[in-house]
């Protein structure tokens, strides 16, 4: 399989955020990056270092002020608070709040979903890198069939104009769009990592280009809470064109392989002609989020069943933090998926 990613991806480096009433150490560390690429090279897979493709194929799921806000918010930290290490928010825009400030401060409330998520000096370069990581990914898979974007940080929480879960650009989205301008054809996204895809889900909601579905632990009582519900099926032309699939949380191998399988019928119903996987491995018995307890071999699995359309298939890489088989999960996933491709 052909890997793209870029070394700048660990210049993002967050040491800590606040959970739940406490500081703890950030799950989403630049060792991630480490791990999956021992892991794609002992797997025997194709490497190469992604290419710049500039900010365009990003304005076709962001608004320009808030990639403008990302480039320039720790330029104008000053303004904040002198000698900050990190911007965060210390307001939130609410739905009934929503004038745009010209102060920096007001913007990152705006823009900045959580806690977790905090801007650094060299975030706007790693998170570009993980951009250009998902589309060179994007380009291989229009040639070659397939392809895996070691993309980091994460994306799919990302929405139009919101950075939140780790995420600021949704990297999985970008893929999907690019591919749907490329292509000209219907593109679906099977989102399976642990979390709901709410930003990828926001940015596609109102289209039928592109399905969007999502395999995540039941939102009720687990993050993002306020989106991924069955009921949420797509508005407007969009309306009959998004899936979720919540699962209870503890679910292993079984429900999930066959949550997947619905996801990939749901597409196919809808004229799905090329596939972008949200590869997130956090769903796994031992992440850290520990929400699902899908197995190395439920990977594997999982891998072979996204194979089988034969449709151009990008896997754009979400969550999945460090445990001592992250590496091996992503052996496992990748290892089924191109096993089933070409047998």
């Amino acid at each position: 399989m052909r890997v793209f990613h870029s070394p700048k991806c660990v210049l993002h480096a967050p040491q800590t955020y606040f959970r739940r009433g406490r500081s703890i150490p950030h799950f989403e560390q630049p060792g991630r990056y480490d791990v999956l690429m021992k892991a794609v090279a002992e797997g025997g897979h194709e490497i190469h270092e992604a290419t710049d493709h500039g900010v365009a194929p990003i304005l076709r799921v962001h608004s320009e002020r808030y990639v403008q806000f990302l480039a320039e918010a720790w330029k104008r930290r000053m303004e904040i608070e002198p000698d900050t290490d990190y911007v965060l928010p210390s307001h939130f825009a609410r739905p009934e709040m929503s004038h745009y400030p010209e102060g920096i401060i007001g913007r990152v409330g705006f823009h900045m979903a959580d806690l977790s998520t905090p801007i650094h000096e060299h975030t706007y370069t790693a998170v570009m890198a993980s951009a250009n990581a998902a589309l060179s990914a994007a380009q291989a898979a229009m040639v070659h069939g397939y392809a895996y974007g070691l993309c980091r940080p994460p994306g799919h929480h990302a929405s139009t104009e919101s950075a939140g879960g780790f995420c600021f650009i949704n990297n999985t989205a970008v893929a999907a769009a690019h591919l749907q301008a490329e292509l000209g054809c219907k593109v679906g996204i099977i989102d399976i990592d642990v979390h709901h895809g709410n930003g990828t889900q926001i940015i596609f909601y109102q289209r039928d280009d592109v399905v969007t579905t999502s395999i995540h632990g039941d939102p009720s009582a687990f993050m993002p809470y306020y989106a991924g519900y069955a009921e949420e099926t797509g508005a407007g032309p969009g309306a009959g064109f998004n899936l979720n699939l919540p699962l209870p949380l503890g679910s292993g191998d079984e429900p999930y392989l066959r949550a997947i399988d619905d996801a990939l019928e749901f597409c196919a119903a809808r004229g799905v002609e090329a596939l972008v996987v949200a590869l997130g491995l956090d769903a796994s018995e031992a992440d850290p989020n520990g929400a699902l307890a899908v197995t190395t071999e439920g990977f594997r699995q999982a891998g072979a069943k996204l194979a089988a359309t034969k449709w151009p298939t990008v896997l754009v890489q979400e969550g999945g933090y460090l445990s001592d088989i992250l590496g091996e999960n992503l052996k496992a996933i990748l290892a089924g998926f191109e096993q089933a491709r070409v047998g």
